[in-house]
């Protein structure tokens, strides 16, 4: 059993984005289980969108040139977990009794501490974790901490600092479509191989195991399989700017079909730096589910303003509740498409415009729980200001 690389699923019109907004967190309504094979079908505005594509400029290295000096600290991960089977008195398992499993993925090194990155799917209820080397060196790992918000997970490995060979980390922000992109991993448990590709797309949303999103993917046509979960996602310089993370299968094959997401590497930083301190991270937490407002609905409902995020509900006992976002009362269909209607409309989060459910995830993400924001809305016709105190996601 392999549940070393999730495919990704489709984001709903109505995200949930703000149940949750840790760093580039923002939450999906919840449409089925985890392993469905369906498309991603929204596309976030890129930071800087009017900039022209362009080929990456500087110094780019060779494919092998980064693989020899990458491939030593891209390590596989092993995992066993116990799962508890049914009785079954007619096929041998008479008492119920745990099953062992195995499933396997990847990881790179960090640092000469030897903490190591990968997913935290890749982890999720594993009683044993092992991690090998290029030197074919086994060791047993332990688990640091893990973000299902984000997929992240953290492990450590009693290793002689001189052994360990840590990647450079890039910045994801300067990452562009078209830009060439080199995935190392462990596919199908075939370990440490390489492939090349390009940036497919950026701003790509994908769900989490916790069924919330990470905004701000990496899409590539970087061959991914289960088992490069966890894998670095590198330049042409050689630094990681992203963790393989999913595949999109489009429900034809449990294989590469050329569309791979990686989160980006600026917000496994952020993470990653939380659980080597904390063993956790906490995310500010709003409580509503939100759609964005588009000018022909705001005509439609006589508003008065032409961009924001419609609260469709409010989520009992959060700092939203408690500030008094009003949640929209009834539902409409226009086309076809469902849309709250008689609620808020936010317009800004401490005086920023928020004119997407994407844009007012993100400045959630920035905020701390417990941090009080002001909170704009048009109600009717008439723009108030409420205060929130936000919490801590579920």
């Amino acid at each position: 059993m392999h549940r070393t690389l999730l495919p990704s699923r489709a984001v709903g019109p109505i995200a949930a984005a703000l149940l949750g907004g840790g760093v580039a967190l923002v939450g999906a309504a919840a449409l089925g289980k985890l392993g469905e094979k369906t498309t991603i079908i929204r596309e976030e505005v890129a930071p800087n969108s009017l900039a022209p594509a362009a080929f990456q400029t500087g110094k780019r290295e060779s494919i092998n040139a980064i693989y020899r000096a990458s491939a030593p600290g891209v390590v596989h991960i092993e995992t066993t977990t116990k799962v508890a089977q049914q009785d079954d008195p007619f096929f041998g398992n008479p008492f119920g009794a745990a099953q062992t499993q195995r499933a396997l993925g990847s990881g790179f090194v960090l640092d000469k501490a030897g903490h190591i990155v990968t997913n935290f799917h890749v982890v999720r209820g594993a009683t044993a974790i092992q991690v090998s080397f290029s030197n074919n060196e086994r060791f047993k790992a332990k688990l640091v901490g893990v973000d299902p918000s984000t997929d992240i997970a953290v492990l450590q490995v009693e290793v002689k600092a001189r052994a360990l060979k840590a990647l450079p980390l890039g910045n994801s922000d300067g990452v562009r479509v078209g830009d060439q992109v080199i995935a190392i991993g462990n596919p199908f448990g075939l370990d440490r191989s390489v492939t090349a590709g390009i940036v497919s797309a950026v701003q790509r949303r994908i769900e989490a195991p916790n069924r919330l999103s990470i905004s701000h993917v990496i899409q590539t046509d970087a061959a991914l399989n289960h088992g490069n979960s966890g894998g670095p996602l590198l330049n042409a310089q050689g630094e990681v700017v992203g963790v393989n993370a999913q595949i999109e299968t489009g429900g034809a094959s449990q294989g590469n079909v050329g569309i791979g997401f990686a989160i980006p590497i600026n917000t496994v930083k952020d993470v990653v730096a939380q659980l080597i301190k904390h063993g956790d991270v906490e995310h500010a937490f709003l409580g509503i589910e939100g759609k964005t407002l588009t000018p022909s609905i705001a005509r439609l409902f006589h508003l008065p303003v032409n961009s924001g995020v419609i609260v469709a509900t409010v989520r009992q006992g959060s700092g939203a509740a408690a500030g008094g976002l009003k949640a929209a009362t009834s539902e409409v269909t226009v086309e076809g498409e469902s849309w709250p209607a008689g609620g808020d409309v936010i317009v800004k989060v401490d005086g920023e415009p928020v004119p997407t459910v994407e844009r007012l995830v993100d400045v959630i993400a920035s905020k701390q729980p417990g941090e009080k924001i002001d909170v704009e809305v048009v109600r009717e016709s008439s723009h108030d200001t409420l205060t929130v105190k936000l919490g801590r996601q579920p």
